[in-house]
């Protein structure tokens, strides 16, 4: 399908926009995608078909930093029962007991390691990352 020019596509509703995506795309656009959205990536998506599409090139250049994505990305661990985790904080040692029904810190049960790093901390912290499971920025 010919997708029509980005000035029409400013003015299509949600059915129409979604049947243009999937006309174009061959998939049903995310349930909670704005219109706005919607119309930017059909937009991308005419623009492309009107220009040939990217050079050679560019294709070959995002499959490979597709690629290192793929491999540099950090696997994921898992915890085992009975595990502990031990993070210093600020002079104190914090330690997490890995139970059934969550984790274990300061006689209390939480679901996610993120609430407790939050709870330590004060701000926003990834768990995994605050006791040391993942890394940031990863690379070869």
């Amino acid at each position: 399908m010919t997708l029509p020019p980005p000035g029409e596509i400013a003015s299509l509703d949600r059915d129409a926009l979604s049947d243009a995506w999937r006309e174009a795309l061959g998939s049903v656009p995310p349930p909670r995608m704005s219109q706005t959205f919607m119309r930017r990536v059909l937009s991308f998506e005419a623009q492309a078909q009107q220009q040939g599409g990217l050079p050679k090139a560019v294709q070959k250049a995002l499959r490979k930093e597709a690629g290192k994505a793929r491999a540099t990305k950090t696997p994921q661990t898992t915890l085992k029962l009975g595990g502990r985790l031990l993070r210093e904080w600020n002079g104190v040692t914090h330690v997490v007991d890995v139970t059934e029904g969550g984790f274990l810190w300061n006689g209390d049960t939480y679901r996610s390691l993120s609430i407790i790093a939050r709870t330590i901390t004060g701000s926003h912290w990834s768990g995994p990352r605050f006791f040391g499971l993942t890394r940031k920025g990863v690379s070869k």
